[in-house]
């Protein structure tokens, strides 16, 4: 990658840590090498204007994640935040670059990227909240949307772009993205971006970026690969580990349904439909062939559901994302894609009609439903073959889940 200069080494702001590589355990788990916390808001000397838009947009106390993270990103220093979903990430890094940039210039200031366009455009929801007072300009650059209109936007100027990498490098190829003025640059769910293959993209976005820019990454587990990035990307960077026992299932009630066997569970998803309706839930199925067939059975019993997976078209997307959030679609069936990040403040009940493939994708299902203190439920659905996968579950998260009781609906 080739040596970066330290951005102004004279700073009186010394880095309150040491020089030691990441200590990886089995797990991949960083060590943690910053100690200051920051326990309300109003302790962060954060300007006025973004101070309204936090309390505005319902945050009353910082998280874990964002009582330790957001004055090292605020200070200029490269950043590895390792949180899982659910945990106040994005607003943490979206405040920090908020804090960081200037609106008085219309240059794009700040540079994220995360593996899907979904993820993307729940970033730069958050960022346009956060920023309303600012008068914070941000886009989305995502695949899937009119490439004419993403020229247009970025040449009338925006001051934070969020993207997918591939569109974002197409836009800074093309020089409708201009680079000089970048001064963060972050990485969202490193390890789902990893997984996806989009390491060469990141690198190619990466170089071309000015060399003295602050890098911010954050990743909900370590592997070997995130690691490698962050070798190559950052320098000397502070650390912060949020534990798992910091994040959320508290406050998420969490039931099994004993379906014997695969082909009952239609029928007790049909018997749960009216609790389901009640509120806003999200049914999760492992594969979008799963999600097309038990859309179209539920169809057939005249149940109302909408379905999203990654093989539709992003306007499709949008609009079922659109209808879910505004609370005139109430079952949204879909699958993992949905998962990692995007926030829907409605949702109280969360059913996996398959347990997730990969247990770390359970707390990122559930958790969904039970952000900062909110309650909620999930009920998932055993087979006989799914029995050790729970014990599995119940052990790696340190959770009980208990058989699903008949007063359901009251719990919700």
């Amino acid at each position: 990658m080739g040596d970066r200069d330290r951005r102004d080494e004279t700073s009186s702001e010394e880095p309150q840590h040491d020089n030691r590589s990441a200590n990886v355990e089995p797990e991949s788990v960083i060590e943690s090498n910053w100690e200051e916390v920051y326990d309300n808001f109003d302790d962060m000397q954060l300007k006025e204007e973004l101070l309204r838009g936090i309390y505005g947009y319902g945050f009353e106390k910082p998280s874990a994640i964002q009582q330790r993270a957001i004055i090292p990103c605020m200070r200029g220093y490269d950043v590895i935040a390792q949180a899982q979903s659910g945990t106040g990430k994005t607003a943490t890094f979206s405040i920090a670059i908020l804090q960081q940039i200037d609106t008085s210039i219309g240059d794009c200031q700040a540079l994220i990227l995360a593996p899907t366009r979904e993820l993307a455009t729940q970033i730069q929801r958050v960022v346009l909240s956060l920023g309303e007072f600012m008068k914070a300009q941000c886009h989305a650059c995502i695949g899937g949307t009119n490439v004419r209109e993403d020229v247009r936007k970025l040449e009338s100027g925006c001051h934070v772009v969020v993207g997918t990498p591939g569109r974002v490098f197409d836009m800074i190829n093309r020089k409708c993205l201009r680079t000089n003025a970048i001064k963060l640059f972050v990485l969202d769910e490193a390890d789902e971006m990893l997984s996806r293959g989009f390491r060469d993209q990141i690198e190619d976005v990466f170089r071309l970026l000015p060399g003295d820019v602050q890098v911010i990454l954050l990743s909900a587990t370590m592997p070997a690969d995130v690691l490698e990035v962050t070798n190559c990307f950052m320098r000397d960077p502070i650390r912060i580990l949020v534990k798992k026992e910091e994040l959320t299932l508290e406050g998420i009630k969490q039931f099994f349904v004993n379906v014997k066997q695969e082909t009952w569970k239609l029928g007790t998803l049909c018997d749960l439909y009216d609790t389901l309706s009640i509120t806003q839930s999200v049914i999760f199925c492992n594969t979008r062939r799963k999600v097309d067939q038990l859309t179209q059975e539920m169809s057939n019993y005249h149940f109302t559901v909408s379905a999203m997976h990654g093989d539709m078209e992003q306007k499709d997307r949008e609009v079922i994302m659109k209808q879910f959030r505004s609370g005139s679609s109430r079952v949204l069936i879909t699958t993992d894609l949905l998962a990692r990040g995007i926030d829907v403040q409605q949702v109280s009940l969360v059913i996996n009609y398959d347990l997730p493939s990969n247990r770390e994708n359970y707390i990122h299902r559930i958790g969904r439903g039970g952000r900062f203190g909110r309650k909620g439920v999930a009920i998932n659905f055993i087979t006989e073959d799914d029995k050790r996968t729970l014990k599995d579950i119940e052990q790696f998260y340190h959770t009980t889940i208990e058989e699903m009781p008949a007063n359901i609906a009251d719990l919700i």
